[in-house]
Parts: structure tokens; sequence; C-alpha cells
């Protein structure tokens, strides 16, 4: 995610190079237990390979990736597909097609698509912090990627994470399971956007939410003074607001990769090992659902927002609610600029969750990453694709962009730009390919909030290194208690994190007697020698 130096972009280089010569005299890398695969290497000078490697791609293959988000209708995905496929047919013989995980209810599909058995599927979006990439792995979601089949099929990906030396973070039990987003630099850590305008009117010092319970008093001053506002018109999959005020009230660190369900239970502190969870361990969490109570009984967001599915985000651009919440990355490329069109005046803002304590995390490497799925029946070309997507570049903009002069221009300054007209709420691309991107490709988005660079600048000033990013938890010995444990807080968390229940702190007292029950201290001390060993591992 950084950028690279010269000397890592000189070893790509010589790298990739010695690859491509190589690759007339391979003898193929693919997947020895698949015995339904259509790619092979092509070892005499049949003119049905590849052009550029010898490769047998004499068998036209479709591609199904699977991305996360809400598929687009505006017919620009069809279009640009349309495009693309022509490309990738001309060079590998393969079209592209897109599977869709839609953010309504999006954990629990995501996970029963991967473990479903779907031959259909090809290349799959994960990621190790939010998208389960190792809990997948070790249930046998992903195909493991040897050298030899990275380096004949993705060889221009292969030199570039080799020349960062990114391939141990993708590692289990010593294979490859997924290929990093290593080389794509962003911030995605949370927080909440609001109106600078309307802050300002509240009182707050320059209009700025500097803390958590400033967001009290902005939410405070739109209820009893914007009619028809709603303070923070949230839908019921919105972040959850209790480990953001956690986060910002303590020093716990969040445990990646170990989740209990769909909540980032565990946690760790700076330079301390010990494994804890802050809402069974810490007062905070009285504190947390105190506030959610006050705001709830303000009228913050809607009575029914346990089932509110609306667009939180079209609702703050149409003025109708005063916040909306995600990360950075949303806020400089999407929020900021379209709200200084659709609001002028408003000077949208954000409070990021931590930033007044400075617990924030850096982006991990894998916070996207590709992963071949251990059902494909071509894994080869779905690999040839990938690495078209990711380092070629027309097919980059294509996927990225779009069809250039209809859903992008480059300007004369050579910067991403829109077409007179263009709206990004309604024509959006929508392709959602969060694994392969390439600074080295980027174009400079002209239509960014020109703060963006001091905003990564002052976020690079304050955020941390997570410690523990090779860490691979055991999962065998706590599953079955970190489904109970899941259990308890599905039926708790969501009713105390929108201030539902009359007497918040009976409620997480009982909410804790349960997961103690359910096996919180065997999966405590299960999870705690697992890091212990990691740590004497590391030498730390």
């Amino acid at each position: 995610m950084r950028k690279k130096g010269m000397t890592k972009r000189i070893m790509a280089l010589i790298l990739s190079v010695i690859m491509l010569l190589s690759l007339a005299g391979c003898s193929g890398g693919g997947n020895k237990n698949n015995t339904d695969n259509s790619t092979t290497t092509n070892q005499g000078n049949s003119d049905t390979g590849s052009k550029d490697t010898g490769i047998d791609t004499s068998k036209h293959e479709v591609i199904n990736f699977l991305v996360l988000g809400n598929k687009p209708t505006n017919g620009r995905l069809e279009a640009m597909l349309k495009e693309l496929n022509k490309i990738l047919t001309e060079k590998v013989n393969a079209e592209l097609q897109l599977t869709y995980v839609e953010w309504a209810d999006w954990q629990t599909q995501y996970n029963v698509q991967l473990l479903s058995g779907d031959t259909s599927l090809d290349i799959i979006t994960t990621a190790t912090d939010w998208l389960y990439a190792w809990e997948n792995t070790q249930k046998g979601a992903f195909l493991p990627l040897s050298d030899d089949m990275l380096k004949t099929y993705a060889p221009k990906t292969y030199a570039q994470v080799s020349a960062d030396n990114d391939w141990d973070i993708c590692k289990y039990k010593g294979e490859v399971y997924f290929i990093p987003e290593d080389h794509y630099t962003q911030y995605t850590n949370h927080g909440m956007f609001y109106r600078g305008d309307w802050a300002k009117e509240a009182g707050l010092t320059d209009g700025t939410v500097s803390k958590f319970e400033d967001l009290t008093t902005y939410f405070k001053y739109i209820k009893e003074n914007k009619e028809g506002v709603v303070p923070w018109d949230a839908n019921k999959g919105s972040g959850e607001i209790l480990s953001a005020y956690i986060q910002s009230h303590t020093d716990y660190r969040t445990l990646i990769g170990v989740n209990a369900g769909n909540y980032a239970f565990w946690a760790t502190k700076p330079g301390d090992a010990t494994v804890s969870a802050p809402m069974m361990e810490d007062d905070t969490i009285y504190a947390a659902a105190d506030l959610m109570k006050q705001w709830n009984d303000m009228g913050v967001w809607r009575e029914d927002v346990l089932n509110y599915d609306g667009d939180t985000r079209e609702e703050l651009y149409a003025g109708t609610s005063g916040a909306d919440q995600h990360h950075s990355q949303t806020f400089y490329s999407q929020v900021k600029p379209n709200m200084d069109i659709k609001q002028p005046g408003s000077d949208a803002k954000m409070y990021a969750w931590g930033s007044e304590n400075n617990n924030i995390a850096k982006d991990l490497k894998t916070h996207g990453a590709a992963a071949i799925s251990a059902n494909s029946k071509h894994p080869e070309r779905a690999l040839m694709v990938y690495d078209l997507l990711r380092n070629d570049e027309q097919c980059y903009r294509l996927i990225n962009y779009g069809i250039e002069g209809t859903d992008y221009i480059v300007t004369d300054d050579g910067k991403l730009g829109y077409p007179e007209g263009y709206d990004q709420s309604t024509d959006a691309l929508g392709s959602d390919y969060w694994c392969g991107r390439n600074d080295d490709l980027e174009l400079v988005n002209s239509f960014n909030w020109s703060g963006q660079t001091d905003m990564i600048a002052n976020l690079n000033k304050i955020a941390y290194d997570y410690e523990y990013e090779n860490l691979i938890i055991n999962k065998d010995k706590i599953d079955t208690a970190q489904a109970a444990i899941a259990s308890v807080l599905s039926e708790y968390i969501p009713q105390l994190a929108w201030g539902k229940f009359d007497d918040p702190k009976a409620k997480i007292d009982e909410m804790r007697d349960k997961i103690k029950a359910a096996g919180y201290d065997d999966v405590k001390a299960s999870i705690q020698a697992d890091l212990d060993a990691f740590k004497q591992s590391q030498g730390k």
C-alpha cells in the first residue's frame, strides 16, 4: 500500500523478464488435484496458444469473479464488460463475468456463497480484516497457489509481490492462498460524515466534531432546528457504533482474523499481547450503550432503524440526513466532492473513530486480496485474467473506470475526469474491483477532494501498523464456542447499539453471563496460546 522504491521496481522488472523468457519451457504449475482444467501449458508450437507465453488457450473460458456490492442497473457495467471481453478474448481467449454479493446481509451471504461448492466461481474478492480470508482458507474455500502456478499464469503480479516480499502474509501452513492488493494506497478507517455548516450553527468550534461526544451536540441541534431532516438516518447495516465508541475512548486494538460471527470481538492493547474482549472486561461499553439510548430517545435515527434498509448516503446528498458512516477513502473520493456539488456550502467533514486518542490503524496489505476458488474448473485461466486486470493498462482502465469518453475522460493534465453531466450517484460503473488495484496504473482523480493528500498525510502521522499481520488463529479448537458467543452477541448488540433496551447496563451484564456460559474463558485461553506461540516464533 505504500509507494515502493526504485530498487524494488528494478527487481520486479528483472523478475518479469526472467519469467517471460522461461515460460516457453515451463511444464505448467496448475492444480494437480483438479483434472477438469482447460488451460494447460503448450509444449509445442501450436498457434492455438497465447501469443506471448506459449500457454494453450485454445478453449474459450468464462471466468466468474465474485465481488461485493449492489449490482449496478444503469447499463454501464455491461457495456464495459463487452469491451473488456474483446481484449481478454484476444489475449487469453477468456471472458469475464461478475457475480455480486449485495450489501443486504452481506456477511452471511458471502460466506454461504464461498462454502456452497459452487463450481462456477473462479476469482474471489477476499480480505484478512473484513472478508474472513483466514477463516475461509481454513475451511477449504480457496485453492493453494504454488510458486510455479503464480509465476507461469500471473507473472507480472508474481514479480511485483515477490519484489515487495509480501507472499508470506498470504501463506497458511506454508502455502499461498490469496494475492494481496499490496501496491495500492488507501485508508479505510471508519468514521462519521457530517455537515460542517450545521456543526458550526450547533456551536462546535470551527464547525468541527473533534471528539465522539460532539456528535450528541450536532445531532441535538439538527433534531431541534432542521425540519424534515433525520440527524443520522442510519440503516440496519450501518457500522457497529458501540465498537466505534470503544475505539475512541480506549487503546484497545481489534485482533484480526478471529471474529465471533460478524463481530470483531477480541482485542489486545499496544505493547501488551494479552488477549481481551472490551465488551466483556471494560466498563466503557456501559457508557457507550447509555449514549446510544440517549441518541435513540432523542430521535437521532428512525424508530424502526433495526429494519430500515434505505440509502443513508443519498439522503445525506439530498439534505434529509445530517450524517452518514463509512471510511476515509469514501469521504475524499465520493462524499466530500459530491456534497460540494449537491449541497453547496455544506462544508462536509469526517470525524474518524479514534482520532482524539490516535487509535487508528493503517490498512493491511491484505485489506483487499484475490483468491482462486477451490472449486474453480479453470484456475490457471482465472490467474491469467487477473494478471491482465491488475497489470495491463487497457484492462485496468476498463475494469476500474469504464469506457473512455462515456464513463470517464483523461484530462489535459493526465488526470481522471468525468464527462459533462456525469453523476456519480447514478452513473457509477460499479465494478467493485477491490482486490488488485495498482498505484502504477491509477489515474489521479480530478473529482476527488483537493484535501485528500493532506488528509492521508495527517493519518500517516498518527496511524499505527498492525503488529500481528501474519498471525493465524487455530479455529478448530474454538469454532463451536465462537459460534455460541456470536449467537449471544447477535441477540444483544443490535439492540444495545440502537438504544432499544430500557436498562442497558442490566442487559450488558446479562449478555456477559451468557457469553461466559458459551465458553468465553476457553476461547480466550486458546487464542492467547496461539498469540504467545506466534510472538515466540517471531522472536518477540
